[in-house]
């Protein structure tokens, strides 16, 4: 459909030819390199819908291998792969990535940007995801998919149990698309900290980015503890290092940590989204403000916060202590008060509106009754002696669904049909969606409310068979039916979809009467969402100004039009929202494409065991993400400085305090929790492991220690006092100091390459070893990162694209070098000082 403007005035049109000829996307072939952050979240949900369906698929089979006693539909290796695979597609190829895709696209239009803060890192992730979801289906395809499990326990999954590639492919893949979910992650933090509308506080924002908000910060922090299991075990099936074998002083019980440590708050990550769209599309449709917005924000909080606290809830079988169990079975049982506090304020708010009953409003409801029953069934799962009678039965695989698909399918179901006519400018089908609905509400509920019963009744998770005479026969064969009466439901609302795009009645302007800014837009919008960006002072924009997408249209508003052939949006404070510069934009690039296409190489390679060929291929890969890292700043490409530019506010790249250093904030608080996860480890197996081997001194050298750290230390004040001198106007010298800063650098790095070769470790015998060469290694690639990004600051400098002018990009290493120094501290703690005092050894 053609693009409708919002207002048909010639100086609207002018200013939408001037914005699309800045913003507009590449076609053909150089598509491949948009960074446009619609295009791109409509790329993640297209695509999260095809393995959706792929997912959908592997549960028919199940379902139909299910539906009667000693069925030989599919053979038990067959079966093992379809239930792993199964599992990890909607958990990790759907759930989280449809969500991602629906944040991206919505979250700059609700809080008034033009784009996402970082769209090149938008773009990696998007390819990250494809080529991940592409080498864990073509294990399927190989007949080598994995078949241990989604959760993937050891030593089921180790080398002695599975031998084959399955465990290989789901580890890899599973890390390259981890990799997307912590890009999104990142991204959708600083963007929507850092690009509000004029005026939009953080007590004015929609609840939606609240929600997104804290989804983003839980990815951050939650999804390094399963990189690093992913690493460890990867590690332990191609060389050996015996990380979760007990013989070699590992515990198996420490994949269970790392896994449920990001497990339980996933739960939690797809569920808020799923919440913020019901928290959004309640007021709507009852036509009045949320009930207690201040109270919904609280339990957002406390719930993101609570969730990281529970993942020994999944344990409590495994043999934990009694005080540990009581203690994480009240923490599981206390979570369910933010989330009715959330329940009670949907509840307040209909029964205060005037709720309409449309479309979107049915899958709410069939939300509210199946998330409620699945919140009840978590609370008696929470009880230790209730736990442990249904531990891994089918009861546990119902209270699953009830939670993720009840939690989160319907809800986005709901917000597919209300944000459709925003995207096409199309209305869908009411007769086919309400069909598609009761389809799947009776279908799912057919399903797994009875399989609550064959849990009760014992029947265990993963059997692919079971005998007759059990009791188990019929409410399976009902299960299955409904199953595929589900499927229809679902195949009804695909075909609704299907059908809007050319027979669906155009929609008019706002259809549902919402009050959010996305709704002032053109149906669909345009690439640059905004002609100018409003000041918002409210939480209701269109409600108490029906006309503000009309003033948008005819740049009415701040940034109006791009002479000057900047991508520009405003950066406003976090708290405030008032405006502190204005942030420039990358274009399209081929950078990221090529980047995740050779960390697709690095994968591919390690399956194959080409350990030369991934060492090339990721040595080629951080060679493109620098070159990718060289246009920023006052590069030629980015910004060069000009006698044109804004003075007030600034180019965000003029300042000390730019997005560029949130980014880089955020990510090392991924790369911290990734860290401090290997801590837990090391410190977990010596506390814990029954054959840990901790000797009497660490073998470390304590004087290569002390002087590696010391010229860390050294390096660090250098810069420290380069960057007071920046702050002071001062710029002389400012490429050889950077120079001599990498040089110590450098001398660090050597220093602690000549202490890991005098320790002799022997990490394919000992864990400890194994732990303590992982560690060594995590210092050493960030010494050498660090090194070499100063290195380019130096060369910056000498360019002019460094100087007291545009002082922002030495403040964005320095926060890596400080990272550097207390992790490597951190860690001659815990691994170099800390045994020699416990064992008195020199």
């Amino acid at each position: 459909m053609s693009e409708t403007l919002p207002d048909r005035s010639s100086e609207a049109q002018r200013l939408h030819r001037e914005l699309e000829a800045v913003w507009g996307n590449p076609t053909g072939w150089r598509a491949l390199t948009v960074v446009n952050h619609s295009t791109l979240g409509l790329r993640f949900m297209a695509t999260g819908l095809v393995f959706f369906l792929l997912g959908g698929v592997l549960a028919m089979l199940v379902r139909a291998q299910l539906a009667l006693p000693d069925h030989d539909f599919m053979s038990p290796d067959i079966y093992s792969q379809v239930t792993t695979m199964h599992g990890t597609v909607m958990m990790f190829l759907f759930a989280i990535p449809m969500l991602e895709g629906l944040a991206i696209y919505l979250i700059p239009k609700m809080i008034g940007a033009r784009d996402l803060v970082c769209p090149r890192l938008t773009a990696f992730g998007y390819w990250c995801y494809l080529f991940g979801g592409i080498i864990l289906f073509a294990s399927l395809l190989l007949e080598m998919a994995p078949d241990s499990g989604w959760f993937m326990y050891t030593p089921l999954s180790s080398g002695e149990f599975s031998p084959g590639l399955g465990s290989d492919f789901w580890l890899l893949g599973i890390t390259f698309v981890e990799i997307s979910a912590l890009s999104a992650g990142v991204e959708l933090t600083v963007s929507i900290l850092r690009t509000r509308s004029p005026g939009m506080a953080l007590h004015r924002m929609p609840l939606f980015a609240w929600y997104i908000l804290a989804m983003a910060l839980m990815i951050v922090v939650g999804f390094p503890p399963l990189i690093l299991g992913s690493v460890l075990l990867e590690l332990e099936r191609a060389a050996g290092m015996p990380f979760f074998a007990v013989e070699g002083g590992g515990d198996p019980v420490l994949w269970q940590h790392l896994f449920w440590l990001f497990g339980h708050p996933e739960v939690y990550i797809i569920f808020l989204p799923a919440a913020g769209i019901v928290s959004t599309l309640i007021p709507v449709f009852a036509g009045r403000p949320i009930v207690g917005y201040g109270w919904v924000v609280a339990a957002i909080l406390i719930t993101g916060f609570i969730s990281f606290g529970l993942w020994v809830h999944h344990m409590f079988t495994v043999g934990i202590p009694q005080l540990a169990q009581a203690f994480f079975s009240a923490a599981s049982m206390l979570v369910a008060v933010p989330t009715a506090i959330q329940v009670f304020v949907w509840m307040a708010t209909l029964w205060l509106g005037r709720p309409r009953m449309t479309l979107p409003m049915l899958w709410i409801l069939g939300f509210l009754v199946i998330f409620v029953c699945g919140g009840l069934t978590g609370v008696m799962l929470a009880l230790v002696p209730f736990n442990w009678q249904v531990h891994d039965t089918h009861f546990v695989v119902a209270h699953l669904h009830y939670v993720l698909v009840g939690g989160m399918l319907f809800p986005l179901l709901a917000g597919l049909y209300y944000w459709l006519p925003l995207v096409s400018g199309r209305l869908p089908s009411e007769r086919l969606g309400r069909l598609g609905f009761w389809l799947t509400f009776l279908g799912f509920n057919l399903t797994f409310l009875i399989m609550h019963v064959t849990g009760l009744l014992g029947m265990p998770r993963r059997v692919y068979t079971y005998d007759a005479g059990l009791g188990w026969e019929p409410y399976n064969l009902v299960s299955s039916v409904g199953g595929f009466m589900m499927a229809a439901g679902i195949a009804t609302v695909l075909l609704d979809l299907a059908l809007h795009a050319r027979f669906g009645r155009p929609s008019p302007r706002n259809p549902w009467g919402a009050d959010t800014l996305e709704w002032s837009l053109a149906m669909p919008p345009a690439s640059y969402n905004f002609a100018s960006l409003p000041r918002v002072e409210t939480r209701h924009p269109l409600w108490d100004n029906p006309r503000l997408g009309a003033e948008i249209a005819r740049g009415e508003h701040a940034l109006a039009g791009s002479t000057h052939g900047r991508r520009e949006l405003i950066g406003s404070e976090a708290l405030t929202g008032r405006v502190r510069d204005i942030i420039h934009l990358p274009t399209s690039s081929w950078w990221p494409l090529a980047a995740a296409l050779m960390l697709a190489v690095v994968c591919i390679s390690l399956l194959m065991r080409l350990y030369p060929l991934a060492l090339a291929a990721f040595m080629a890969a951080g060679v493109l993400l620098l070159r990718w890292s060289w246009e920023n700043g006052g590069h030629p490409l980015a910004a060069p400085l000009g006698h044109d530019e804004p003075v007030d506010p600034p180019l965000h790249s003029r300042t000390q305090d730019g997005p560029g250093r949130w980014t880089m904030g955020v990510a090392l608080l991924a790369d911290g929790a990734f860290f401090l996860s290997l801590l837990f480890g090391w410190f977990y197996l010596w506390a814990v492991s029954p054959r840990w081997q901790m000797p009497a001194s660490s073998p470390l050298s304590l004087a290569l220690l002390l002087g590696a750290g010391t010229l860390l230390l050294v390096a660090v004040g250098w810069l420290e006092r380069r960057l007071r001198a920046l702050d002071a106007g001062e710029d002389a010298g400012l490429a050889a100091a950077l120079y001599g800063i990498a040089a110590l650098g450098g001398l660090h790095l050597l220093l602690a390459v000549v202490m890991l070769w005098q320790a002799g470790l022997a990490p394919t015998a000992s864990a400890q070893d194994a732990v303590l060469l992982v560690g060594l290694l995590y210092v050493l690639l960030h010494g050498g990162l660090v090194s070499l990004l100063t290195v380019l600051q130096a060369r910056r400098a000498t360019l002019g694209y460094v100087s007291a002018r545009l002082p922002l990009e030495p403040r964005v290493v320095a926060l890596l070098w400080r990272y550097q120094l207390g992790s490597y501290w951190i860690l001659a703690a815990a691994t170099g000082l800390l045994p020699r005092v416990i064992g008195g050894g020199p």
